[in-house]
């Protein structure tokens, strides 16, 4: 089956999509790129096969090279802490199945519904809360949306819808505006949200066929970016999300909380201070959601909590992201006092 990556098949396409499919996947050819020792880390081998590497090039150059420390390096490798066994981390860390519907809508919280478009992503992290999620069975995207609209028609209280993946920006501009402008003829649906970490690793996907149906839309936009560290930001960022900025959407940022990565409030506070400047607002850190293979990532909560206080006593308070955890079966996103 042709998954709209292989530029061979498909040579005048966006640069975008060969910039994509020409994304590392191999451990070796990723140290090589960043010369690191070959000797030094050790692989999860066997979780490669369900969990492989992908890394796009451009997001590899912001790498520190010769350092396998490095926060960006070490959100991509795989540990062969991943193949522990680890109490209480599952397939499905946050509950997404027993809530899943037809055309791949999971409806877990009052007025919005969160779509899985695709199960493609421009990078495989390793702490991925759906790094197991059964991608096979229900996808968004497939048969023209058919499945998803009938679910939304089927339930006029859904006003916002939040496309999901994978990641929504792996697919064409041709399959997002379709859905979008079905859900422009759908008066009830007054928002639309675009969860997505597609424009930090590859900016290049912010190209002018994607402006073109977000300045169509008459929907209200808000794109959730995905940026763990500082140095994940670098100029072509930057003007992606000034692009997005321009084309009415509202920027925000989650990031998700991780051991040797951004557990400090000096980290946490560069970062803030790094979106801000790139007209991206803070808005959640996610402690981690407990999914098999990433336990070693884990940061306890009252480690959380005490990085909170430091970063709320140096930082405004617009800067200070709202500390949560995803609980399965909760009506919202926890709030963890600190």
């Amino acid at each position: 089956m042709d998954d709209g990556l292989n530029p061979l098949l498909h040579p005048a396409r966006p640069l975008w999509q060969r910039l994509m499919a020409e994304a590392i996947s191999r451990p070796a050819e990723l140290l090589a790129a960043l010369d690191i020792d070959p000797a030094w880390p050790s692989l999860a081998a066997e979780k490669l096969r369900d969990f492989p590497i992908r890394v796009p090039r451009g997001f590899v150059a912001r790498m520190r090279r010769g350092d396998p420390l490095d926060p960006l390096f070490l959100q991509v490798w795989p540990s062969p802490r991943e193949a522990e066994d680890a109490p209480g981390y599952t397939a499905d860390a946050v509950g997404d199945l027993a809530k899943l519907k037809g055309g791949g809508l999971i409806h877990k919280y009052v007025g919005r519904a969160l779509v899985i478009s695709t199960g493609a992503c421009a990078v495989n992290c390793r702490y991925c809360f759906r790094r197991h999620f059964p991608y096979s069975e229900a996808l968004g995207s497939r048969g023209h949306w058919r499945e998803t609209l009938a679910s939304l028609d089927a339930d006029h209280s859904i006003e916002e819808v939040i496309l999901s993946g994978g990641d929504p920006l792996a697919l064409s501009d041709d399959k997002l505006a379709e859905f979008v402008a079905a859900l422009d003829a759908r008066p009830w649906i007054k928002r639309l949200r675009l969860h997505t970490r597609v424009p930090v690793v590859l900016p290049e996907r912010v190209d002018e066929n994607l402006l073109g149906w977000l300045n169509a839309t008459r929907l209200q936009k808000v794109v959730v970016l995905h940026i763990n560290h500082e140095n994940e930001i670098d100029g072509a960022v930057a003007d992606a999300c000034a692009k997005l900025k321009a084309a009415g959407a509202t920027v925000l940022n989650q990031a998700v909380l991780l051991r040797g990565i951004n557990d400090s409030a000096d980290a946490q506070a560069r970062l803030s201070e790094r979106c801000f400047a790139a007209g991206v607002l803070p808005y959640y850190l996610f402690v981690l959601d407990r999914v098999a293979g990433a336990a070693h990532f884990d940061v306890s909560e009252s480690q959380a909590q005490a990085l909170m206080k430091a970063l709320a006593a140096r930082l405004p308070g617009y800067l200070v992201p709202r500390l949560v955890r995803e609980i399965a079966g909760q009506p919202a996103k926890t709030l963890l006092p600190w």
